[in-house]
């Protein structure tokens, strides 16, 4: 080989001549270093690039955050590690510190049912956002809620007088965990709670939870409302929530006595609602019974007026109003602990009286809050303080003072995004007397001057009424109704009901079956849980020879039909469902351990959602599997398809939060009570307004978008709101511009 000869030639060379020996050797040693270095800068080089920001969330069917949870990830954004700040763990940024800045847009009345009713029409952010999660009902202006949790204007502590705080001392002792905080029997007799073996509550009713309380128990939130009577206080309404927030009981209730005070400015009680109810309180006590599991917890503020308004007793309690204690015996009131540890503002003074139902929620969310920060991270809120300062400022100013920062265009990228929220949106909370197109017009002037923008714009009162969203509501459910069913026919006589119902409880959960009569031969309308199933046994069993008969498989011709193709097709490539799949046929007996071993040898699989039966806990006939891209989801199927094992897949059309929603629909009613039938149809023109209106919005969206730097955080949050007594939940919507995902393609 040439190579070799060469060096033993030049070596001769150099042994000739000592001298340019050395200095040759000399020079091919620097020039050897110096190309070292000059890769070693390359490699840095090259490294710094790479290293874009990105999203990753291990949440898969559980998307449910909180605004509190919101906040924090928006301190991290901003902050980072090197301020102290945790990085969340529900969704998390990789490489902070390359974002090139934050945009946060509201989309004020607009919530997950706009979202899902008018898919189509929200045509830029459900194309440009993959990651989504689903908020809580929201009561209150929103801003302040997020400037308020982000905030934090606790005084710095010395370790003495964080020692003498009474939450401190009360709960030193005590691991951070649901059953430390449970009252003890003796705790229960000291602050007057009905107990077993008090001669004058001998008649009161035990809603039989003896089971041991274990940190798993569930917890739920427990509010009730009264009116005077001859006898004192007596129960006129009751709310009942479960550990997730969602309202599981909501009654009004007829005392025995006739009522000498609504007292309807606290109990929001009148002669006029109480008057056809006719619900007694023993009725409202075997409800309670049959609800409770044996290892319920109930949490309330101050609960032992409720319980002895229900002439109950139980023995498991964590009550808010001791869990947060304070000097003297003092004791803070749930609308302040709800602004001050929430964020959330209740009782407003534009409510007839209290919600029962939001105080329930927010006492279970206040539990839950000291549950898991522990008593510590409680008192840094120093809430004795935070109490002082409000009533310095006033009861009309805003329950947590926000110090004025310099103004937005001194801020770096790495300031407090949360200590610049008040300031930054002193003008734009009036977005009420601007126009969308004005307050379009000043973020496009202050995006390009500020890293940290947040921007509000409103649907507008005139689309946001009863009968609109009671309209919006009727018709989401007829879709889905719609979309979810199928009907199968003609059916011979000698094909059996449970024959048909098995081939096709293949491809997913039925929820009904039903016999058509009306037709020359019989056939079958079968509604399925989800869409998938649905559209499996249209492409799979369309055409299918059953029992001698060939069968057609078809959904029904509505108005609500008409775009389905296309609805499937853009659901199809949803970011959010591109990267994964759905499978049916899954046997009730195989465990989870058992399916992965079975899935072991696909690529990429990062997480399985398997839906279980909410009544008896059993899993569903089918899950979903998300993967780490589009690629491998695309290398999965056919393997799937081709195993013997797993025939019934294909790719999913339901997101995780869609899938969550709609369930909540059907179990809870979500969206609120359906209006009478002469309201239900509305004028076209109104219906065509508001699709425009979401239209424009979505477009507005996206030119805020385009304009912010690559790199660029961004959140579009469609707040849920407690409208027309209905909570109708909330969608956050998040992505960085020009995101690259970190996972490899397989």
């Amino acid at each position: 080989m040439v190579a070799p000869t060469d060096g033993v030639v030049k070596k001769r060379c150099y042994e000739d001549d000592e001298t340019g020996g050395h200095n040759r050797k000399a020079k091919k040693k620097r020039k050897i270093e110096k190309n070292d270095i000059q890769s070693k800068h390359q490699k840095i080089k090259l490294s710094s690039e790479v290293k874009t920001p990105s999203l990753s969330t291990q949440m898969f069917g559980e998307g449910q955050i909180s605004y509190e949870q919101l906040c924090e990830f928006l301190k991290y954004a901003t902050q980072g590690k090197h301020h102290n700040v945790t990085q969340p763990s529900w969704c998390r940024i990789h490489h902070q510190r390359h974002l090139a800045g934050v945009m946060v847009v509201i989309l004020h009345d607009v919530d997950q049912l706009h979202f899902y009713r008018y898919y189509l029409q929200f045509k830029h952010l459900r194309k440009t956002f993959k990651h989504r999660f689903s908020l809580p009902a929201l009561s209150g202006y929103f801003i302040k809620k997020l400037g308020g949790l982000g905030k934090d204007d606790s005084q710095q502590l010395s370790r003495e007088e964080r020692d003498e705080i009474p939450i401190i001392q009360k709960h030193t002792e005590k691991v951070c965990r649901l059953s430390s905080y449970v009252l003890t029997p003796e705790e229960m007799r000291v602050y007057d709670y009905p107990i077993e073996g008090c001669a004058d509550r001998s008649h009161f009713v035990h809603t039989l939870c003896n089971g041991p309380v274990t940190d798993s128990s569930p917890l739920f939130g427990l509010d009730c409302e009264m009116c005077l009577t001859d006898k004192g206080s007596e129960l006129t309404r009751i709310a009942l929530v479960d550990s997730h927030g969602q309202c599981i009981m909501n009654e009004l209730v007829k005392p025995k006595r006739p009522i000498r005070n609504y007292l309807t400015c606290y109990s929001g009680i009148t002669e006029k609602l109480l008057g056809p109810v006719q619900t007694t309180l023993a009725e409202i006590q075997s409800q309670l019974k049959s609800i409770l599991p044996p290892d319920a917890v109930l949490v309330g503020h101050s609960l032992d007026a409720d319980l002895r308004a229900l002439e109950m007793i139980h023995p498991n309690v964590i009550d808010t109003s001791l869990l947060y204690v304070r000097k003297g015996g003092k004791r803070f009131k749930l609308k302040f602990l709800a602004a001050a540890v929430l964020g959330k503002e209740i009782q407003s003074t534009g409510q007839l009286g209290h919600d029962p139902t939001e105080d329930a929620q927010s006492a279970l969310e206040l539990a839950q809050y000291f549950i898991e920060h522990g008593h510590r991270k409680v008192a840094e809120l120093n809430l004795e303080a935070r109490l002082s300062e409000q009533g310095k400022m006033g009861e009309t100013e805003t329950k947590v003072k926000v110090e004025q920062n310099e103004r937005m265009e001194k801020a770096v990228p790495n300031s407090s995004l949360l200590d610049n929220f008040s300031e930054k949106t002193d003008d734009v909370q009036k977005h009420t007397a601007s126009s969308n197109e004005q307050i379009l017009q000043k973020a496009l002037e202050e995006i390009p001057k500020s890293p940290v923008n947040v921007i509000q714009l409103a649907l507008g009162s005139k689309h946001v009424t009863a009968d609109l969203l009671a309209e919006a509501t009727s018709k989401m459910r007829a879709k889905l109704s719609d979309l979810l069913t199928i009907y199968v026919g003609p059916l011979s006589k000698d094909v059996g009901l449970k024959t048909v119902e098995k081939a096709f409880g293949k491809c997913g959960h039925i929820q009904t079956i039903q016999v058509i009569s009306e037709t020359l031969k019989p056939h079958l309308s079968i509604q399925y849980e989800v869409l998938e199933g649905a559209q499996l046994a249209l492409e799979d069993l369309n055409g299918a020879e059953i029992g001698g008969s060939v069968l057609k498989v078809q959904r029904p011709i509505t108005e609500m039909t008409l775009e389905v193709e296309m609805l499937l097709q853009e659901l199809e490539r949803d970011p959010e469902n591109e990267a994964t799949l759905y499978l049916a046929g899954l046997r009730k007996c195989q465990e989870e351990t058992e399916l992965r071993e079975q899935l072991g040898p696909l690529e990429g699989l990062q997480s399985i959602f398997w839906p279980r039966n909410l009544q008896t806990g059993r899993q569903k006939n089918y899950c979903f599997l998300r993967f780490q891209s589009p690629e491998c989801t695309c290398k999965a199927l056919p393997i799937l398809q081709g195993n013997k094992s797993f025939r019934k897949s294909r790719r999913a059309l339901t997101s995780p939060t869609f899938f969550q929603w709609a369930g909540l629909g059907k179990e809870k009613g979500q969206g609120g009570a359906e209006a009478p039938q002469k309201q239900r149809q509305q004028p076209l023109d109104q219906e065509l307004g508001l699709k425009k209106a979401i239209k424009k919005l979505d477009r507005h969206v996206k030119t805020l978008y385009e304009q912010v730097p690559e790199n660029t955080l961004c959140l579009v949050l469609l707040p849920g709101a407690k409208r027309f007594s209905d909570s109708l939940s909330g969608l956050s919507l998040v992505g960085i511009k020009g995101e690259r995902s970190i996972s490899t393609s397989c």
